[in-house]
């Protein structure tokens, strides 16, 4: 880690710790909580909670919700799949399109006010999230709102909210035509991840690796806090790539202050989990879902993924942190002050997947600051924040060993005593479909040509001792808890709300020389980075198929799970949107009662006082959205809206109405409630 640290202390204006999207000034609690309207991060608030105060619309007026407004981006280009804006004085602050355009719109209209799109470069062209950009990062400085955006060619911009113009005396002139002469830090080179190039609109070479960004930055007590994306591990057939380190920048210069080393070197906290010199030249780990922050304790909470690559990991033996962990870091010095690793070696694409949910509760009658991280095993792991201290103990237990020549996979891996798993791992012939005796035999059957197995069934290669097609391991990567579902927390009660659903998956594990032919690709993207390629690697993805057109396991397929954070006990479980229409026609479930399997796929929520607010489907697969009872899971209401939610929701309050805002896969739209005049 390189401190170059030089923390401005004072900005002339008035320093609220736990600030609307950092820490000067706006209109979050000291516990987070958004209050007076404001969303002024992507998550709701510095605590990742996706709660607000606001109850204008309530469970008595919700079926009354109408569209104030909608907002088209097709204009700007291809659509970004996951985005979700932030409200800041009156405007809705956005990402759209694979250029990451940043767009201003009036928060009573949805019209535009300003857009922002960066130059096209090589750095641009190349990446592989330019059209998953979740969102923009906001902060007071001197009386002035700033919007800071990280581009999918790995550049920091910062823009005043109000204009779109850049900030004058923020980061220095980046020499590429287009680009504006102040407000930009190049992350990838000296003032970043310190990579030397010759051209700073292709940056380093493919050879060495690639990073570019997914999620927003966050702004701590005046520090920038950058996180990273790299390309998909599922992709990779070489070993050698760069680290996804984190990076701290002054909020009013951006100045770059400091470094934090995903791979640690000789000396540093780690390094012994790498049992070979593998943290010399591979790389990923990044952080690419939403951090959340402390502004009081000044610690940052930055969950990361795996190590190159996804499904195989034989070429770096040991445990490799910080893969696949969360890392809380000073965000003053940029310094560790504690881990937590959720998965050992990881080969199972078990990257953490969402925002680490901050939450003050009492435990045995004691005030306990605890963090709550979903995951995609479907363990909500629950730590001690000032810590890192599992709140109730953690087991380590023996996991399957791999079979695939030079693999050496860990022996245990960390389970949590409590909560318990909120939903499925691993799989037995009891997690099959029980519609009817029939159908869980033609599930057996499906499955002969695959292995099943507990939690942490590792991948197999093809011509494996076992003669099977592939292993076929749950929860897989699209399993348990992932991008679009977005946990909700209530601090008054100290319940979470955790979307879920169940998944499988079985990658078939291939040697490394046969997928990787070398050459360029005619698809920029499919240009391999690295040069030595890996004995193995992952191949084709193999699957047995659905059973008469229903999921091989049994209901629900996906639910959402409230779990008290005071005592770990599982509250109440309800499915995620209605039954799909095949399911209840089918003929093995003449006759029966609605089985409640949900739709099968992930939830978008928030919640007030009120309520919890999600977006599903009935069984039609019409959109709505849905409020629910927080206390029992029942629904209490439900609206038809305009199209299918992508990612997230959020509300707000503007000149005394409040607004719900849902994204899509072309932009978003606006809900609220009928005037009165």
């Amino acid at each position: 880690m390189r401190n170059r640290r030089s923390l401005w202390l004072t900005l002339g204006i008035s320093v609220v710790l736990g600030g609307c999207g950092g820490s000067f000034g706006g209109a979050d609690r000291a516990d987070g909580v958004t209050v007076d309207g404001d969303w002024s991060v992507i998550t709701g608030n510095l605590m990742g909670q996706r709660y607000s105060d606001l109850t204008q619309i309530n469970p008595s007026n919700f079926a009354d919700l109408e569209v104030a407004w909608e907002y088209d981006a097709t204009h700007l280009g291809s659509v970004n799949a996951r985005s979700i804006p932030i409200y800041v004085d009156g405007l809705l602050v956005n990402v759209h399109s694979q250029y990451r355009t940043v767009v201003a719109t009036d928060a009573a209209t949805g019209e535009e006010v300003w857009t922002y799109t960066e130059p096209e470069t090589f750095r641009w062209e190349y990446s592989m999230r330019k059209n998953h950009g979740k969102g923009v990062a906001y902060a007071n400085v001197d009386g002035q709102d700033v919007i800071y955006l990280i581009s999918p060619a790995f550049f920091l911009h910062a823009l005043n909210a109000q204009t779109g113009e850049h900030l004058e005396g923020f980061g220095q002139q980046v020499d590429i035509p287009g680009f504006p002469s102040t407000g930009v830090v190049d992350l990838l080179g000296e003032n970043g991840l310190g990579y030397e190039y010759e051209n700073a609109a292709d940056g380093i070479s493919l050879e060495q690796g690639y990073i570019t960004s997914s999620s927003p930055a966050i702004v701590v007590n005046g520090v920038v806090v950058v996180g990273n994306s790299a390309e998909q591990g599922y992709n990779q057939t070489r070993r050698e790539n760069i680290p996804g380190d984190i990076l701290g920048y002054d909020a009013r210069t951006g100045e770059h202050l400091w470094k934090f080393d995903v791979l640690p070197s000789p000396g540093e906290v780690g390094h012994e989990t790498w049992e070979n010199d593998a943290w010399e030249w591979t790389g990923d780990i990044s952080s690419w879902a939403p951090l959340s922050a402390d502004a009081d304790l000044g610690l940052v909470y930055v969950p990361t993924n795996g190590a190159t690559q996804d499904y195989y990991g034989g070429f770096r033996p040991g445990d490799n942190l910080f893969s696949t962990s969360l890392i809380a870091l000073d965000v003053e010095t940029g310094d560790r002050a504690w881990h937590f690793q959720f998965v050992k070696h990881d080969i199972w694409n078990y990257d953490t997947p969402q925002v680490p949910v901050l939450a003050d509760v009492t435990i045995d009658g004691v005030e306990t600051p605890i963090l709550a991280q979903a995951t995609k095993q479907a363990f909500l792991y629950v730590l001690n924040r000032e810590t890192g201290e599992p709140v109730w103990p953690v087991e380590y237990r023996e996991v399957p060993k791999s079979m695939i020549p030079g693999e050496h996979l860990a022996e245990t891996q960390p389970f949590p005593t409590r909560p318990a798993a909120y939903d499925m791992q691993g799989m037995t012939e009891d997690d099959l479909v029980d519609f009817s005796p029939e159908l869980r035999q033609r599930a057996i059957e499906a499955l002969e040509d695959f292995q099943i197995g507990p939690l942490f069934l590792p991948p197999l290669q093809r011509d494996n001792p076992l003669g099977k097609r592939a292993a076929f391991w749950c929860p897989a990567d699209v399993g348990g808890t992932n991008i679009d579902g977005t946990p909700a927390y209530d601090p008054d009660t100290g319940i979470i709300y955790v979307p879920s659903q169940k998944g499988c998956s079985a990658r078939i594990i291939i040697p490394g020389p046969e997928k990787d032919e070398g050459g360029v690709a005619e698809d920029l993207t499919d240009q391999p980075t690295g040069t030595t390629i890996t004995d193995w690697v992952p191949g084709p993805a193999a699957s047995p198929g659905r059973i008469d057109g229903l999921p091989l396991w049994k209901a629900p397929y996906s639910k959402i799970t409230a779990i008290d954070l005071n005592t770990g006990d599982h509250l109440w479980w309800m499915p995620i949107g209605d039954t799909p229409r095949n399911v209840l026609n089918h003929p093995a479930l003449d006759g029966k009662d609605d089985p409640r399997t949900g739709s099968g796929r992930q939830a978008a929520m928030f919640a007030t006082p009120d309520m919890l607010v999600y977006a599903s489907h009935d069984s039609d697969r019409t959109p709505h959205i849905f409020a629910v009872d927080k206390a029992s899971g029942e629904e209490l209401a439900r609206v038809e809206i305009p199209s299918d939610n992508r990612y997230q929701m959020m509300t707000y309050m503007h000149e005394g109405k409040q607004y719900i805002v849902i994204s899509t896969n072309g932009g978003n739209f606006a809900m609220t409630l009928p005037s009165s005049d």
